[in-house]
């Protein structure tokens, strides 16, 4: 990760929790582990995508399964110039246009409106299929976490995806091992993605999830070889607040007065930024 990348993220974490308080609520531990793939995606050349065309017919697609990150999505989404300055202020806000989840409509560039964990991978196998038929060349992306994961219906995709032969869908699997109120491997046990997706037909990269190189190499990397891919990219949950990372009760929880310095001195925050 070179430095104006890194600052670039630092500066995306920076207006997701101003956006999240000044809103009153957000999932800020979920979108801070998904940051740097999300960037990866948008500002990387990685996407074939066009903010001055959003409906361009060969676009590729990207689907965010764990909705709740979507704070992290529209705000990549007004760094890549598809979300206005006063769209993602308008978070949560009377008469706003942005919800806490991605929703069709709400703002160029989203997709899929998700939130109901376990049916992205299912709606990005169905796009994934589609740009088949079509023949353009396009691919579909998919963000899911992993504590989604538990759910069946990612696997009733998963098995579809290798059954089609769709080597035009790349999932990633935003690994920071930590779900609602517990750590995954607790709420679930005998968890091995690796093994797992394998057996499913699928081909699995896994990388460091806040290394941008790291994931740029990893995506550029992937070929058409008959099978869907996954990226198994472990992150940190609250990546970036020391006292978020890794704690399981910052899954849905905003600061209190002492927390909240801790917050604005590592995120370089000051008082008159977070007047609503």
């Amino acid at each position: 990760m070179n430095f104006s990348d890194e600052e670039r993220c630092r500066e995306l974490r920076k207006k997701i929790f101003i956006t999240g308080y000044r809103g009153g609520m957000a999932h800020l531990a979920s979108c801070f582990s998904a940051v740097e793939i999300i960037y990866t995606l948008y500002m990387k050349g990685l996407l074939k995508h066009n903010p001055a065309d959003p409906e361009m017919v060969d676009r590729d697609r990207f689907v965010l399964s764990k909705g709740h990150a979507g704070l992290a999505l529209y705000s990549v989404l007004n760094m890549a110039g598809y979300v206005t300055d006063e769209e993602l202020a308008s978070y949560l806000q009377s008469k706003g246009t942005i919800g806490g989840e991605p929703n069709i409509g709400d703002a160029k560039g989203i997709e899929a409106s998700t939130g109901s964990l376990g049916h992205g991978l299912s709606v990005a196998v169905g796009m994934a299929m589609a740009q088949k038929y079509d023949g353009n060349g396009a691919r579909t992306f998919t963000l899911i976490g992993d504590g989604e994961s538990q759910e069946g219906s990612v696997w009733e995709a998963a098995m579809s995806a290798s059954s089609f032969s769709l080597d035009n869908l790349i999932a990633i699997l935003d690994c920071n091992q930590l779900q609602k109120t517990n750590r995954v491997n607790e709420t679930m046990r005998y968890i091995e993605w690796n093994q797992k997706w394998k057996a499913f037909g699928w081909n699995v990269i896994e990388v460091n999830g806040h290394d941008i190189d790291a994931l740029y190499g990893a995506l550029s990397s992937v070929e058409q070889i008959g099978k869907p891919t996954i990226i198994i990219a472990n992150t940190i949950k609250g990546k970036g607040v020391s006292i978020m990372e890794n704690v399981p009760k910052w899954h849905f929880k905003l600061p209190n007065k002492k927390e909240l310095k801790v917050f604005m001195e590592e995120l370089g925050i000051s008082e008159k930024e977070l007047e609503v």
